[in-house]
C-alpha cells in the first residue's frame, strides 16, 4: 500500500441532507453519537495500512478542517505518512470544482510530488467499512487499469445507483448511471452497483483526466470518466468485501434526511446492522474529555421522575436527569430534564431537553434548547410552521433556532 496515494473527495454541499449541511459539509455531519460521515472512510483507509491521504475540501469546510485536525493528526510525516486537508484553489481554472473528476484533476499538482503508481479514489460521505488492500490485490491480480468497487443490489432500487454491467471474467462492458430501467442480468450474474471507490493506474487517471478536462461534460467519474473509458482500457468490478462481519453487506449512502436518519436507528437495534463494537476494525474519531454519561432519579412511584434509558445509544457527558430516552442516539453533553419524554430521535451535542417536553422522530442539531412542555414530532402540520420536517415526517430543528 506505500504505492498508493489516497485522494478523498469532501466538498460536497450535500443539499439533500439540509438543513444538516446549512452550516457545514456533508462529511463532517454527526454520526453514531460520536463520529462524523468522513470518519468511516478515514478508517477505512488506516485499517487497510494506507498511509497517504488528503482530503479534498471546498464546502463550509472549517468544522470538517478543524475535526481532522483534532482527531486525525495520527501519522508521522518522518515516515512519508499524512491526512492533508487541501482546500479548493482554482488552480486549472476560475470556477470551484465543477465535478468529482474536476476535484482530482485540479489536485493532480500534489500527486506529482508524491509520483504514486496508484490513485484510491474515494468519497468521504458514505457508511461502511472495507479493506481497501484487498481490492488492490484483485486490481493487481486481474492486470486491471481501472477497477471499481462494487455492491450486489437488488433490481427494485437500481435507479437509485450506476449500474455496472459485468462479463464472467468480473471485466466491466457496461455501465449506465440511474437508469430508468434496468434488464434483469442472468439467473447466475447479480446486479452490481458503482460504490464510488476506484483504483487506477496513475497514468490512466492522467490521461483520463487531462482528456475529460477539455470537454463539455459533467466532470464527473461516474457520468463520465467510466462510461468513456470502459472501452478503452481495462476495467473491473471488485465485488464489495465487507468488514462489517455480518450476514448482511452494509454500505450505505446517507445523502438524504429520512436515509440518514434511518442509518442512525440502525444502530440502536438489539442486533445492529452495522457493528461499532468490533476491535478488529475500529472506528476512529476525535473525542473530548467528558465524564461518563449519568442517569439519576428512580422515583418509580405514580408521578415520580425516572431517569431511563431503554435501547439507545447515549455518549459521554450525557445526564439524564429524571428523563425517559427510548431507541434513541444521544451525542455528547446532551442533557435530558425531568419527566421529558424522547423517542426515535437524533440529539446532537450540546442539546438540552426541557422539563415535561415531548420529541418523537426527531433530529435535533448542535446545542439546541427545547424549553418546557414543547412537543415535537406529535403534530406535523404545526411543526412545519416552525422546522423542517422530511417527507417521511422527520423533524430536522436545525444549527442556531431559537424556540420560544
Amino acid at each position: 500500500m506505500r504505492d498508493v496515494l489516497a485522494m478523498i473527495m469532501a466538498g460536497g454541499g450535500g443539499q439533500r441532507l439540509y438543513p444538516l449541511t446549512r452550516d457545514r459539509a456533508k462529511p463532517a455531519v454527526c454520526f453514531g453519537g460520536i463520529y462524523r460521515l468522513i470518519d468511516f472512510t478515514l478508517s477505512n483507509c488506516i485499517n487497510s495500512r494506507v498511509r497517504k491521504i488528503v482530503v479534498l475540501t471546498q464546502y463550509k469546510s472549517l468544522s470538517l478542517e478543524r475535526h481532522l485536525r483534532l482527531g486525525w493528526d495520527m501519522l508521522d510525516s518522518e515516515l512519508d505518512e499524512y491526512i492533508f486537508p487541501i482546500p479548493a484553489q482554482m488552480r486549472t481554472s476560475e470556477e470551484w470544482y465543477k465535478g468529482t473528476a474536476d476535484s482530482i484533476y485540479q489536485n493532480l499538482y500534489f500527486a506529482d510530488t508524491v509520483n504514486p503508481r496508484y490513485f484510491l479514489i474515494l468519497s468521504a460521505d458514505h457508511v461502511y467499512k472495507m479493506d481497501y488492500s484487498k481490492m488492490l490485490a484483485f486490481h493487481q491480480e486481474k492486470g486491471a487499469d481501472v477497477t471499481v468497487a462494487a455492491i450486489e443490489i437488488d433490481q427494485t432500487v437500481a435507479s437509485r445507483f450506476g449500474i455496472l454491467k459485468v462479463d464472467e471474467e468480473d471485466r466491466v462492458i457496461g455501465f449506465e448511471e440511474k437508469p430508468e430501467r434496468i434488464e434483469a442480468p442472468g439467473s447466475k450474474q447479480p446486479l452490481f452497483a458503482n460504490m464510488g471507490v476506484y483504483i487506477f493506474n496513475s497514468d490512466i487517471l492522467r490521461e483520463s483526466l487531462e482528456e475529460d478536462a477539455h470537454k463539455e461534460t459533467n466532470h464527473d467519474f461516474g457520468k463520465d470518466i467510466i462510461p468513456e473509458i470502459i472501452h478503452k482500457v481495462r476495467v473491473f468490478a471488485h465485488n464489495f468485501r465487507d468488514e462489517n462481519k455480518k450476514e448482511a453487506k452494509y454500505w450505505r449512502d446517507v445523502g438524504t434526511i429520512d436515509a440518514y436518519f434511518d442509518a442512525n436507528m440502525d444502530l440502536v437495534a438489539p442486533d445492529p446492522a452495522l457493528n461499532l463494537y468490533d476491535s478488529d476494525w475500529p472506528i476512529r474519531t476525535y473525542q473530548g474529555h467528558y465524564p461518563p454519561a449519568k442517569t439519576v432519579f428512580a422515583q418509580e412511584y405514580p408521578g415520580g421522575r425516572l431517569g431511563i434509558c431503554l435501547d439507545s445509544m447515549v455518549s459521554g457527558g450525557c445526564i439524564n436527569s429524571g428523563g425517559r430516552v427510548q431507541n434513541s442516539v444521544l451525542s455528547p453533553r446532551v442533557r435530558i430534564n425531568s419527566y421529558a419524554d424522547i423517542r426515535e430521535s437524533v440529539l446532537m451535542e450540546g442539546v438540552e431537553v426541557g422539563r415535561y417536553s415531548k420529541i418523537r422522530k426527531a433530529i435535533i442539531d448542535k446545542r439546541i434548547k427545547i424549553p418546557p412542555k414543547i412537543e415535537i414530532g406529535y403534530d406535523l402540520e404545526a411543526d412545519r410552521k416552525r422546522f423542517f420536517v422530511s417527507e417521511s415526517g422527520i423533524v430536522v430543528i436545525a444549527k442556531g433556532t431559537k424556540i420560544p
